[in-house]
């Protein structure tokens, strides 16, 4: 029985193999995705339980590369933009949180010098040269341009929400303030979860040729000579193709390069660090509080928002019968204790919803979930991972992990369209 033969294998149908997948079949390409789950997405999935749509913790689209490339291939993208009115918690109360002018004048967590500062940051930060503060942590950026003590800590709390890290020590300045400046433009909540999304960039995928494949657990890529020639599963079942791209995180990559020892996979793995954090997702039949439905947490690495436009001028519809699906976030730092986070994400929905118990019609408790398998950290070796595996021709690498100073969806589809951008320069000499 003859193998079959593919120009290009995508091993992982997450939003990175996915996007990938799309650009590729556009091109012309042959291509097939390999997913080893029964479902694509990954850690984009969405659930539909009692009618309500949780997502793998809380997701948010900002106005930047994910989205401008998403629009490109002709996505839809159901949803809305949610109201910017929040709340502060501070030692243990809630504070009218400084996201606009008129909040800014506002809110008791500044003095008035503060907020003067706070203005003149706003005014600046669209402006700032990112590509600039590659070599300094957040904190250290932070420390050095933020003069009020209190502004400081509002400002950590701002990008813990930008970033989905409770890194600053580590997490390289000029990414994580781009990543801000995307999400000032604008932040995008998509109807029923991201798995509308996954399932729109399924079916662009599919509609330019890409054959996509669930249920096939790759085992190995295959490669002689310096050179890939496919993948088998584990059944011993094997596909051809010159080209393999691995939109899988770079630990799970290792597992199915046999010597990457010997190739940058190595030092892409060694050098990860990830960012985790504990979520807790409700459906509550009805708001106890309308007035508290977006909170940061100021002294707390805690997040809170009602995704629902159900009632309010929340953005995204996530229930089937009007529901509220509210998601709480803590983010991690060096160390979590999954009991801790879920009690401290209960107290927050107790300040901010209070009675919420007796309105609950679904609940999710996700204690450890992976944000990134890598965030862009000041002790990279290798600043700029991927999209060639350099030692093995023909292999390359995507995912949020592989940024290039793209943080979260944005550096999962970056990643996968250099990746796409390169595979057709070195087209002509390697696809036969």
């Amino acid at each position: 029985m003859e193998m079959e033969r593919y120009e290009i294998i995508i091993v992982g149908g997450g939003i990175a193999g996915l996007t990938a997948a799309a650009f590729a079949a556009r091109e012309g390409r042959r291509t097939l995705l390999l997913e080893q789950q029964s479902h694509l997405g990954g850690r984009a999935s969405t659930r539909h339980e009692n009618g309500i749509y949780f997502n793998l913790g809380a997701h948010a689209l900002y106005n930047g590369y994910a989205h401008e490339s998403f629009r490109e291939l002709g996505l839809k993208l159901q949803g809305g933009v949610p109201s910017i009115g929040a709340r502060g918690l501070w030692k243990g109360r809630l504070h009218v949180m400084p996201t606009s002018l008129a909040s800014l004048l506002q809110t008791p967590l500044l003095t008035r010098k503060g907020k003067l500062e706070m203005a003149f940051w706003l005014s600046k930060l669209g402006k700032l040269d990112t590509s600039r503060l590659n070599g300094i942590s957040l904190s250290d950026w932070i420390e050095a341009n933020l003069k009020d003590p209190l502004l400081r800590h509002l400002f950590h709390s701002i990008m813990r929400t930008a970033t989905y890290s409770a890194l600053p020590h580590l997490h390289v300045a000029g990414p994580a303030l781009k990543q801000l400046q995307s999400a000032l433009k604008g932040v995008f909540y998509l109807d029923k979860g991201w798995g509308s999304l996954v399932e729109e960039l399924r079916s662009v995928a599919a509609a330019h040729g890409a054959e996509i494949r669930t249920g096939w657990k790759t085992a190995a890529v295959r490669h002689e000579n310096g050179r890939v020639i496919g993948v088998v599963n584990d059944q011993g079942e094997g596909i051809h193709a010159d080209i393999v791209l691995l939109a899988v995180a770079p630990a799970t990559a290792c597992k199915l390069v046999n010597g990457w020892e010997h190739t940058a996979l190595e030092t892409w793995k060694k050098q990860s660090r990830p960012a985790t954090a504990a979520c807790l997702d409700v459906g509550l039949k009805r708001l106890p509080n309308p007035d508290c439905t977006f909170l940061y947490g100021v002294d707390q690495a805690v997040f809170l928002t009602d995704q629902s436009r159900s009632g309010t001028p929340r953005a995204a519809v996530m229930s089937d019968n009007g529901e509220h699906t509210i998601s709480l976030i803590k983010y991690h730092g060096d160390d979590n204790d999954a009991k801790e986070d879920e009690r401290e994400l209960e107290n927050v929905l107790d300040l901010a919803q209070p009675g919420w118990r007796s309105e609950l019609a679904a609940r999710q408790y996700l204690p450890r979930m992976t944000v990134t398998p890598d965030i862009p950290h000041i002790n990279r070796v290798d600043s700029k991972p991927g999209p060639a595996v350099p030692e093995i021709g023909g292999l390359y690498v995507a995912g949020d992990w592989a940024s290039h100073g793209e943080l979260l969806a944005d550096a999962a589809v970056a990643s996968a369209r250099r990746a796409v951008q390169h595979i057709l320069r070195k087209a002509p000499s390697i696809i036969h």
